[in-house]
């Protein structure tokens, strides 16, 4: 197919941000003898009319020629990965990611070395999924040479070719086959394809914790991800995927409780209710810090022993936890256990405002208490108390009630 014939239709090109910004890149390209076009996700989500993240753009113009156009036109340019041809310029503030022209020349499964081209429609063959392989010129020329116009239309989530031969060129494409289903899909896909997953999923060993985190997380952030999971655990891949067991059924109870939850949450709902499995999925996925903290609280099998709570357990995971982890962690005990939670608990803890406890150690030193385990029993029953006034009581009452205690306490020796 050449190139005319693949010009399927007329669009209007991609925007993002000020597309004075996209203009003015393209045009410090042009300006050098550069052919650019808009290329990947931003040409598919524009056809469907979803927000743009960012925009990138292709050119056969090798990367270092490339800088000197854009510099030329005094632009900042990072460059990002020549060895791949890609650089970056900035305008606006507004990044832009430039890619030259690539083929394959030798895949090992997890990655690639390519040499540059300037073929359009080689470089759209190497992509993963035909509705991806989309580029469009700036005057609004879309480019289509494998159907994926069409695909993109009906929810057909279709791999360039032979899906087993695509997934062994990076295996991360088994995953982003399903990310992809899970976002854009409609209906069963091919059984070919399907197979071909099901056949590779145990090299998903083999590829890093941070891009398994990367697809996995943004598959757990379409809107209702539970059909493409389950289709995933139906063939096997969900058990290579990471080193403890996932559920399914706990996840759709939890959008059903808290549908705006996030990526991480619903992650921790599908996996047992154990710090150490956490601790497993925090260390394959290769988490950050504050991740897996958080993962292995929302992990806590005690966090809530029963549904609803009482008030006052309430009152209590709200002082010492804060509003959202409870409302986290209340979610995950439906999910898990499938009990009930009324409306009204969610909207308690949704309306908690934090305030800290009037007194501390050092009040209760000023009258006179000694340090050791005492004086941190007092704290704690000043604070059941203040907690069960419906944090009311302010420093004198709390002190007033302490001094009455000790004096309690005298009287009966």
């Amino acid at each position: 197919m050449g190139e005319t014939e693949a010009a399927v239709r007329r669009i209007t090109p991609p925007q993002s941000g000020d597309p004075a910004a996209a203009e003015h890149v393209i045009a410090a390209l042009q300006a050098g003898g550069a052919e650019v076009r808009y290329v990947g996700g931003c040409v598919r989500d524009a056809l469907l009319g979803r927000p743009l993240s960012d925009i990138d753009l292709a050119t056969p113009v090798p990367p270092e020629q490339v800088m000197e156009f854009l510099e030329a036109a005094r632009l900042k340019v990072i460059p990002t990965g020549l060895s791949h041809g890609t650089v970056m310029a900035v305008c606006q503030g507004q990044p832009f990611e430039i890619t030259t022209l690539r083929e394959d020349v030798e895949t090992d499964g997890r990655r690639a070395v390519v040499a540059f081209t300037d073929c359009w429609r080689a470089d759209a063959a190497r992509r993963d999924l035909t509705m991806n392989a989309l580029s469009c010129d700036p005057e609004g020329w879309l480019y289509d040479y494998f159907g994926g116009l069409e695909d993109l239309e009906a929810g057909r989530i279709r791999f360039i070719g032979s899906p087993a031969e695509r997934i062994a060129e990076d295996y991360l494409r088994l995953l982003r086959f399903y990310r992809f289903l899970a976002h854009y899909g409609r209906g069963r896909p091919e059984e070919p394809a399907l197979r071909a997953t099901a056949e590779a999923a145990p090299q998903l060993a083999t590829l890093s914790g941070e891009r398994i985190r990367v697809e996995l997380l943004k598959l757990l952030a379409a809107p209702e991800p539970e059909e493409t999971l389950s289709l995933m655990a139906e063939k096997g891949i969900l058990l290579h995927l990471l080193p403890v067991p996932l559920a399914v059924e706990p996840l759709a109870r939890l959008r059903a409780v808290l549908p705006e939850s996030s990526p991480l949450l619903r992650l921790a709902a599908m996996l047992p209710a154990a710090p150490e499995a956490a601790q497993q999925t925090a260390d394959r996925l290769r988490l950050s810090r504050a991740e897996t903290r958080q993962l292995r609280e929302f992990c806590r099998p005690e966090a809530f022993s029963e549904l609803p709570p009482a008030d006052w357990t309430l009152q209590r995971a709200l002082h010492e936890r804060g509003r959202d982890l409870v409302i986290a962690q209340l979610g995950l005990a439906a999910a898990r256990t499938g009990g009930t939670l009324p409306k009204e608990t969610l909207a308690t803890a949704r309306n908690w405002q934090e305030i800290p406890l009037p007194i501390d150690g050092a009040d209760l030193l000023a009258e006179g208490m000694k340090r050791g385990p005492e004086l941190g029993a007092a704290l704690r029953e000043l604070e059941d108390w203040w907690l069960q006034q419906d944090r009311r009581p302010d420093r004198e009452a709390l002190l007033a009630r302490f001094r009455q205690q000790r004096q309690d306490a005298r009287d009966r020796r």
